[in-house]
Order: structure tokens, then C-alpha cells, then sequence
């Protein structure tokens, strides 16, 4: 059994991971941090967690963090990054649900989170945490990358067609849409109920923070540059995210459902749907399975993807718990066997 510490406890990925963590039969949650709630029970914030979390807020305490042999940080962008160092050093394990560690080259990361980076020396050692790509990378790795949760959905969904190098990877689109809770528990006016219910926007147009992660990831697969159009939208929902891709076909394909299925034959958490299915966000709901479509729309040059996750779960707490297992020798599935709720 392993002590875990979860930094920045109290918003929605933090309280994701408390609900998969306190299932699991390997962890002992050993610190769960906020410092606006620290003393509070987190059954008292989260009375969900009655009975299965016994604990109280505390402050972000080095020494009590230092115990543990994983840490995660569910905290806003630029807060890991500056106390991370410290905590590898004194032999702890992390996992980052942020953006600090996503972005190989500081300049980049400069650029898309107006601040630099205040450890631009472990970006290069950092494993980026989607185990369909770098399994292996993980089991030995003492800092993980969480990915985002667009680029989940989107990376899954053109993975099958960029290694099979068969469409233009130069001229890729991604249409997505997410939950408000991707936003986080904040109180912001575009995540309230009367003004996100009932309507759906786009945003990011001109360019998202997502953009260079997804970007970066893609690029790697095919060792070159990819051309990427990705357009975010807010959707009437509290979870999920659902990612509508487009390819141009560069070379014949006799069947895009077996190279799909082929591709993901002995994945645990990806599911390639029987062909003509219509994945939706809510067959994910609190599980940690990405579910993907692919057509052919009138046998043209043009393939079209369907793929939908939990935005807090695949998307985020989900895929850190993956991370953890392989990180500490655990059953990849540990912890994470929910099925989706429905409706």
C-alpha cells in the first residue's frame, strides 16, 4: 500500500480523484491540501465522501507532502511547478493534472501561460501521462504529465490514423466540445447556470492552451510538424467532452473499423464502437473509457471520428489513477473499473 497526497483537494478534479482514490485497495490518502478549507472534514465539504474519507483539509505542508510516495497536484496552472522540485528531490512521485509540465519548450509554455517557467530543466524529463502512447515511459517515470482533456479525446481519435500514416497530416480539425466543469469550481460568469443552460458557444477560436499540447503530441507520432485546426465549444452540460475529428484520406484504406479496433485491441479504456455507432458523452459518464466512432462519409477522401470522454475523468482524475498504477508496479485498472452512469 502506498501514502498519497492530493494537492488542491477541493476542486472538481480533486474531488475525483478523493472519489477513485478512496476505492482504491492499494492507497492510503495521507494528505489532502487546501488552504482556504484547511481543518475542514472533506466530508463536510463533500458529503459524498461520508464514510469513505475520514480526513480533514490542511495546509500544503512540505513535510507532510514529503511522506508520501505519490503526490498529485489538482492545482491551477503555475502552482506545481514551483514546488515540485523540492518533493522529487526528497524521493516523491508526481503527478501533475495541470499544464506545468505538458509543454517541452519553455518559450512555448511562455507564450501560451504568460508566465516563465520556474523549472524549465525537468520539462525534458517530465513523461507526458497518456499510457495509449507512453506506457512504458510511465512504469519509470517520476514525473507525469496529466493530459488535458481535449487533448484525450482528440489525440486518441487521430492516433489510429497518423500511425498508419494513411491521411494529410498537415491539414487535421478537431471540433470539440466540452462541460462547464472543464471551466473548474469557480465562480465566473460564463459558467453560471443561466448563462451556459440552454445554449452552446465557441471559444478559443484565434487559440486555446490546448492547442500546442495537442499539437506536440500529434507532431511526435509522425516526427514531423502537423497542421491543426481546433476549434473548442462550451456545451450545456456539467461533464464529458465530445470531439468531432477530420482527416483527408492520403492513401487507400480497405476497412477504418478494423484499423480502429486494431489499434486499441488491448487498450483497457478506449472503446472502438461496432461501425455506425454514435458515441455519446453520457456512456462515459464517471468512467474512465474514451468511446470512438470512425465513417467514411459517402466512401470519400474524408474520414470523420467521433470520440467522447469524462472530462473529469479520462480527461483528468481518471487518467492520473492509470498514471499511478503504472507508476507503482499496480494492475493498470486498479481503482478504475466504474461503469458509466446512465441516464
Amino acid at each position: 500500500m502506498i501514502k498519497v497526497g492530493i494537492v488542491g483537494g477541493t476542486g472538481y478534479t480533486g474531488v475525483e480523484l478523493l472519489r477513485l482514490l478512496a476505492q482504491h485497495s492499494e492507497v492510503k490518502l495521507e494528505a489532502i491540501t487546501s488552504r482556504g478549507e484547511a481543518g475542514q472534514p472533506v466530508s463536510a465539504i463533500y458529503p459524498n465522501l461520508r464514510g469513505r474519507v475520514d480526513i480533514a483539509f490542511s495546509e500544503p505542508d512540505v513535510e507532510r507532502l514529503a511522506a508520501c510516495d505519490v503526490v498529485f497536484y489538482a492545482t491551477p496552472n503555475g502552482i506545481a511547478m514551483k514546488q515540485v522540485p523540492e518533493l522529487l528531490a526528497r524521493g516523491v512521485k508526481i503527478i501533475d493534472l495541470a499544464a506545468d509540465f505538458r509543454l517541452k519548450d519553455p518559450a512555448v509554455w511562455q507564450q501560451w501561460y504568460g508566465m516563465p517557467h520556474a523549472c524549465p530543466d525537468l520539462l525534458a524529463e517530465a513523461v507526458y501521462g497518456l499510457p495509449e502512447v507512453n506506457r512504458e515511459a510511465i512504469k519509470s517515470a517520476r514525473l507525469v504529465a496529466n493530459p488535458g482533456c481535449y487533448p484525450t479525446a482528440v489525440q486518441l481519435g487521430f492516433l489510429p490514423l497518423l500511425n498508419a500514416g494513411v491521411i494529410d497530416a498537415e491539414h487535421l480539425i478537431a471540433d470539440a466540445a466540452s462541460g462547464v466543469s472543464g471551466a473548474g469550481r469557480k465562480a465566473e460568469l460564463n459558467s453560471l447556470l443561466c448563462e451556459s443552460s440552454e445554449s452552446l458557444k465557441a471559444y478559443g477560436v484565434s487559440g486555446h492552451r490546448h492547442l500546442p499540447e495537442i499539437r506536440q503530441g500529434l507532431s511526435n507520432v509522425v516526427s514531423a510538424p502537423v497542421g491543426l485546426t481546433f476549434v473548442p465549444h462550451l456545451a450545456p452540460m456539467i461533464r464529458g467532452i465530445h470531439a468531432t475529428l477530420y482527416a483527408r484520406l492520403t492513401k487507400p484504406v480497405d476497412d477504418l473499423q478494423s484499423l480502429f479496433e486494431a489499434a486499441y485491441a488491448n487498450e483497457p479504456f478506449v472503446d472502438v464502437m461496432p461501425a455506425g455507432s454514435l458515441p455519446e458523452t453520457r456512456s462515459v459518464k464517471g468512467a474512465n473509457t474514451c468511446r470512438l466512432a470512425v465513417y467514411r462519409p459517402q466512401g470519400g477522401d474524408t474520414v470523420v471520428v467521433l470520440s467522447v470522454i469524462d472530462n473529469l475523468v479520462k480527461g483528468a482524475a481518471g487518467q492520473a489513477v492509470q498514471n499511478m498504477n503504472l507508476m507503482c508496479g499496480f494492475d493498470e485498472q486498479a481503482g478504475l473499473s466504474h461503469i458509466a452512469l446512465m441516464p
